[in-house]
């Protein structure tokens, strides 16, 4: 029985409804995620085998100039640590693992870490070194989103050794909610190619459009994030939870709804034809 003047907490059945759709958003992203890794590995690792380099220019123009060397360097390691991160990103987050394999998740997390490090600094080393295609606008939004992993790596690793695991968890989450930021760049171009055409997009990313991504596809993701957080504590309002449940599940169903789509037009036809020689030609 609650005291006079006690806040009342969210009904029951509101934290098993934000489990659920965690759950099954967790699902979505690794099912996703683990597709993409593979696209990236084999569209942009298999060019570097293959001593075509340029194919990287496909879905993003200048991202290799061979008079750039360094900042061709830095995005390849951001391209091949972001690969890792979408792997293992998912599995972290799965509790039985933390709970009945502790030193596997603890050696994972440091990799995971190191992983979003050199993702981070890669993609910092290539701006630092050659700009953006959208100017200044995605010079800021994409240092915004580098400098914002780097931190995220940081803090999770600092409170993991000081023991301090709830505030650890917190900042695992923002971690992961970053490290599938590029993957939601992506997706986010698709759909709205898909809707809209080239409406509000240029050759050059300088659309009204691209300078809404250069900042919606990490700050989005991070939103829903804290009001995951948010909903899941105890002293939740109800609508809190409710508008995380709803964040959450919509989250969910987008992933899942997009993985079928871009497996089928974008990231399975680049790797089938990747493996057979040739180079896919894809916006995705």
């Amino acid at each position: 029985m609650t005291t006079l003047g006690q806040a009342m907490g969210p009904p029951a059945w509101t934290g098993a409804a934000l489990r659920f759709a965690s759950i099954a958003l967790v699902a979505a992203v690794w099912i996703s995620s683990t597709i993409f890794g593979v696209y990236i590995v084999v569209h942009y690792g298999g060019a570097v085998a293959a001593h075509t380099l340029e194919d990287w220019n496909v879905t993003l123009p200048r991202l290799y100039e061979a008079e750039t060397p360094g900042a061709s360097s830095g995005i390849g390691l951001h391209f091949m640590a972001g690969a890792l991160l979408l792997v293992l990103g998912p599995i972290q987050l799965i509790q039985p693992l933390r709970s009945k394999a502790p030193t596997l998740h603890r050696w994972l997390g440091r990799l995971y870490a190191l992983g979003a490090l050199l993702a981070g600094v890669g993609g910092l080393t290539f701006m630092a070194l050659k700009g953006t295609v959208g100017g200044l606008p995605m010079t800021v939004g994409f240092t915004a989103y580098g400098a914002l992993m780097v931190l995220a790596a940081l803090q999770t690793v600092r409170h993991a050794m000081a023991r301090r695991l709830d505030v650890h968890r917190a900042w695992a989450i923002r971690l992961f909610a970053l490290t599938i930021g590029s993957w939601l760049y992506r997706m986010g171009y698709g759909f709205w190619f898909l809707c809209a055409g080239d409406a509000g997009h240029t050759d050059e990313f300088s659309g009204w459009f691209d300078g809404v991504m250069d900042f919606a596809f990490f700050v989005l993701p991070m939103i829903v994030a804290e009001m995951f957080l948010r909903g899941r504590r105890g002293e939740a309002s109800t609508g809190g939870r409710a508008l995380a449940i709803v964040a959450v599940t919509g989250g969910a169903v987008f992933i899942a709804v997009a993985t079928v789509f871009f497996t089928i037009y974008g990231w399975g036809p680049a790797i089938a034809v990747r493996f057979g020689g040739a180079v896919a030609s894809t916006s995705f």
